[in-house]
């Protein structure tokens, strides 16, 4: 189809060319000074004492798992209100992924409900920020100190989320995030994990590439060294070339979340009058909403009808996201049914992700809610 308004517009542009040309103009391109002059600079920014960029959020979530000693027999508490990586890097893992409802007001997982579902088996928690929504990580540290758990945050939608001043990685083992396509800097495809912990860094920087005690960059730069396999590891390490798009992004991170809060607030404005909608996580009192996806609940109609619509009208939307123990994969695995999770439930069959990114325009806001007001009209 041809929008008039995507889903979503890059903003990489002549700063990122240029520093991609530095970055192959060096000898080394896979992981080198630019990927740690990149880990230097977020972990700065996050305000934690390490960082290691990968692949994937969903290889910095194995990593994180595998290097806390969690594996088969074991059991992660999480939400079913996510994409399906959250539930397939338990599974990587060799661990059962244990889905507990969600929060109705923001969809992340309810705190309350983790204590019902623990059992013997019960190693860590995996929580997800949702749209760019920090969990109430003090009350979730509580539970997870009360009773002897690890937490691996998924934060692909929240690197600039607070939560009463507590970032990703405070209160956590490890909190892991996302530079995919559409993520609020990207590199096509990358991800990071972020830690306070000295030991658990080691370990993960050797679980990054393969167990090994030298790099190929440390190999090209020193000259050969001979280096040793020390544990059993993976091949999740970023290269400098997706490190050079994502750094000149750095500079513009606080001015684009700014611009992110602006276009969501003239969809507030716009979207409050309408009758079958409801505005969905919202930003609460002390929290920064790092405003990654802007979710509405359709209840006036049919969500799959109202989406369709909007389509045909030239706006691009999405759904995030329809619950993963409903997935075919999950149900028929693991025999979940519809019912079981009824608040995540709800939300996955009348949740809608609008156009949201910095290069969108208020005119383009508007268009969105034009379209949105004929189709509620009929």
């Amino acid at each position: 189809m041809n929008f008039k308004v995507p889903f979503f517009r890059h903003d990489l542009g002549q700063a990122e060319i240029d520093s991609v040309a530095q970055a192959i103009r060096h000898p080394v391109l896979t992981t080198g000074e630019t990927v740690a002059l990149l880990e230097k600079k977020l972990a700065d920014y996050l305000g934690c004492r390490h960082l290691l960029a990968v692949t994937s959020c969903t290889g910095a979530m194995h990593l994180s798992l595998l290097a806390l000693g969690i594996g088969p027999g074991d059991e992660v508490i999480t939400t079913p209100m996510t994409f399906i990586a959250t539930a397939t890097a338990i599974l990587e893992s060799g661990a059962r992924p244990v889905f507990v409802d969600v929060e109705p007001e923001s969809g992340n997982l309810d705190v309350q409900r983790i204590a019902a579902a623990l059992t013997p088996r019960s190693k860590a928690i995996l929580p997800v920020h949702l749209y760019g929504r920090l969990c109430d990580m003090e009350s979730m540290g509580a539970v997870a100190n009360q009773h002897g758990l690890a937490i691996v945050e998924d934060a692909a939608h929240c690197l600039e989320g607070h939560w009463h001043g507590i970032r990703p990685a405070a209160r956590s083992q490890t909190a892991c995030f996302s530079f995919y396509a559409t993520k609020n800097i990207t590199c096509g495809e990358g991800g990071a994990l972020a830690t306070n912990d000295t030991a658990l860094y080691e370990k993960l920087r050797l679980l990054r590439l393969h167990g090994m005690t030298k790099s190929g960059a440390e190999r090209t730069v020193k000259g050969y060294q001979h280096w040793d396999m020390t544990l059993m590891g993976w091949k999740y390490n970023m290269s400098n070339i997706e490190a050079a798009i994502l750094l000149p992004q750095l500079e513009r991170m606080e001015a684009n979340l700014q611009r992110r809060r602006t276009l969501v607030q003239r969809y507030q404005e716009l979207l409050a009058p309408l009758p079958g909608l409801r505005l969905f996580s919202t930003t609460p009192p002390g929290a920064v909403h790092a405003h990654h996806l802007l979710p509405i609940l359709v209840e006036g109609m049919a969500r799959d009808r109202f989406v369709q619509a909007l389509q045909e009208r030239g706006i691009s939307c999405m759904v995030n996201y329809r619950p993963v123990h409903l997935t075919h994969y999950f149900s028929e695995t693991f025999g979940f049914r519809p019912g079981q999770f009824p608040i995540a439930e709800q939300i996955g069959n009348t949740v809608v992700s609008l156009p949201l990114y910095p290069t969108m325009t208020l005119e383009e806001v508007e268009m969105v809610v034009a379209a949105i007001r004929q189709v509620l009209e009929g």
